[in-house]
């Protein structure tokens, strides 16, 4: 009498076993094509990264030269601090003014709210080239918008392309304006997730709008902070089209747009010296990798404080 249990028990057996090769068929178009285009990359690029390698001549295994010579260059340390200054500069206010934005998006008394949700997108899909067309004139050195206002103040006409600190302050604010409403948007979606309830209870218990925020939203949406905060650094130490386009390849007169991805884009397919470019980008990944969990670690320890 137990043998049809058993045949029962072993056919279900075999039925989730097939479903469970299906979803495997069923995504593993993902990882094959992220062996590829992901895994693949960074294991070439270590590769080639011990050897001397011009397209035009011979692949030669030079060991950790190629890492010697970087470290000693001078280069690389003056494209790490410009990198760092913007990266600081556009991505702590672009973060905070994209949580302020959320904030005030998810009021529901709002009005328009569907257009401003849309709105603050906008920068987001511009062309790169056109909204440095538009800095460029707002931070021209005669005629610029910006130096006009600070003139009200007393302030002299300040050269923006050519100091390192003030290009720094261009390319951010560019960065800013770029990505603030992007990272709106992604707050606004998880402080929606959060139960009104936890609101309610808090105003009953007599919580302002502060304690509210601290207590229930940031801990609420502390997950999406550290995914922000993550992607913020990942993209902030690949800086490469803002200053690009401002400064072109060679970072300006002093070099004070150049940045690691400009330095290695310049070895590797300006110089044709892959072996050192692979090892600026070896260099790169390891500076992102570290940075992105120091900062991911402080921001979960805010969103938990």
């Amino acid at each position: 009498m137990k043998l049809p249990i058993i045949n029962r028990a072993k056919k279900k057996s075999s039925i989730r076993a097939g479903e469970g090769r299906l979803a495997f068929f069923a995504v593993s178009p993902f990882y094959f094509l992220y062996l590829i285009f992901g895994i693949f990359p960074i294991l070439y690029t270590s590769y080639m990264a011990f050897f001397s390698w011009d397209p035009l001549g011979e692949k030669i295994f030079i060991g950790l030269a190629n890492f010697t010579n970087l470290l000693a260059d001078d280069t690389l340390w003056k494209a790490l601090r410009n990198t760092l200054s913007i990266w600081v500069l556009g991505t702590v206010p672009q973060l905070a003014l994209a949580l302020y934005m959320a904030t005030l998006l998810n009021r529901t008394r709002l009005r328009f709210s569907g257009f401003w949700r849309s709105a603050i997108l906008i920068p987001n899909v511009t062309s790169v080239l056109a909204i440095a067309v538009i800095f460029s004139s707002l931070y021209g050195r005669d005629f610029g918008l910006i130096n006009y206002a600070l003139s009200f103040f007393g302030i002299d006409k300040i050269n923006w392309m050519n100091g390192t600190f003030s290009s720094h302050v261009e390319i951010a604010t560019m960065i800013i304006w770029r990505w603030t409403g992007y990272n709106a948007l992604i707050y606004l979606a998880a402080m929606q997730s959060i139960p009104k309830e936890l609101y309610e209870s808090a105003q009953l218990d007599g919580a302002n709008a502060w304690e509210q925020f601290r207590f229930i939203t940031l801990p609420g949406i502390r997950n999406v902070l550290i995914f922000t905060v993550t992607m913020s650094t990942i993209g902030g130490l690949q800086t490469f089209n803002e200053p690009y386009i401002l400064g072109g390849i060679t970072g300006g007169n002093d070099k004070q747009f150049y940045t690691l991805a400009m330095f290695l884009y310049e070895e590797a397919f300006r110089k044709f010296q892959f072996g050192y470019g692979a090892a600026i980008g070896i260099f790169i990944f390891f500076c992102v990798v570290i940075f992105a969990i120091i900062n991911a670690t402080i921001a979960s320890k805010i969103a938990k404080d």
